[in-house]
């Protein structure tokens, strides 16, 4: 679906914005926080021509709108800017995780550990073999997309699934080891405010994948690059 560069800037700004505050985004808003240079009006027209093509949804209690899963995947393959990860950062995960190199099961668990506290996420790691692991369950806490119980609840209550890991761990994803899941692909309601970035690896033993869950508007110019590392370096040090 073809946009005008006067949408895709409109679109990028309101995702963007999503993104830091969670709250639905207003044409006025726009207007003032951001140079785009056409009035509130035009904005406002642009907004519903997203709104109709499915980039964007209005909230019941709210005039703003916010973008759709829909949105962010063309945000994500078109217009992010990855972070760089820190080359200091990249040192300080590998000591972390060095000393159980050697140790598959350990490796994993503690590379777990490091990218939920690194994430701010909750973090997982599943493995063909059946290993399951995770980590920093407490930080979902911190969205508040999870102030919703029962959101939280269907989350955590997937820490004990393993086949839902294993699913995951089957869906293709091509030459790139990266993938990013939002909640509507799994076409369950629960699930469609979430998000799953993860990477998949090898070591000697076979594959396996790591990666985080969040809101579907996690901050993927940091967590992308984040982990894809994490991907490589269990690569790197289980083979």
């Amino acid at each position: 679906m073809n946009l005008t560069s006067r949408q895709i800037t409109i679109l990028k700004a309101i995702i963007e914005e999503y993104i830091d505050t969670a709250l639905p985004v207003g044409s006025d808003m726009l207007e003032k926080k951001y140079t785009l240079s056409v009035s509130p009006a035009t904005i406002r027209n642009e907004m519903v021509l997203l709104t109709k093509q499915g980039f964007l949804k209005k909230p019941h209690t709210s005039a703003g709108r916010i973008p759709t899963p829909m949105a962010l995947k063309y945000f994500v393959k078109n217009l992010l800017k990855q972070d760089e990860l820190p080359v200091s950062e990249e040192v300080s995960v590998k000591e972390q995780v060095w000393d159980m190199r050697h140790e598959k099961d350990r490796l994993i668990a503690e590379a777990t550990r490091a990218l939920a506290s690194r994430s701010n996420a909750l973090a997982f790691a599943s493995t063909e073999d059946g290993t399951l692991c995770h980590a920093g369950a407490a930080n979902i806490l911190d969205f508040p997309e999870f102030y919703d119980i029962d959101l939280t609840k269907t989350v955590l209550a997937l820490l004990d699934r393993t086949a839902f890991w294993h699913s995951l761990y089957q869906r293709p994803i091509g030459d790139d080891p990266f993938y990013l899941l939002l909640g509507d692909e799994f076409g369950d309601e629960p699930y469609r405010a979430c998000g799953f970035l993860y990477s998949k690896f090898m070591t000697a033993d076979g594959s396996g994948m790591i990666g985080v869950v969040g809101p579907y508007r996690l901050a993927y110019g940091r967590l992308i690059p984040m982990v894809r590392y994490f991907g490589d370096l269990l690569t790197e040090l289980g083979r």
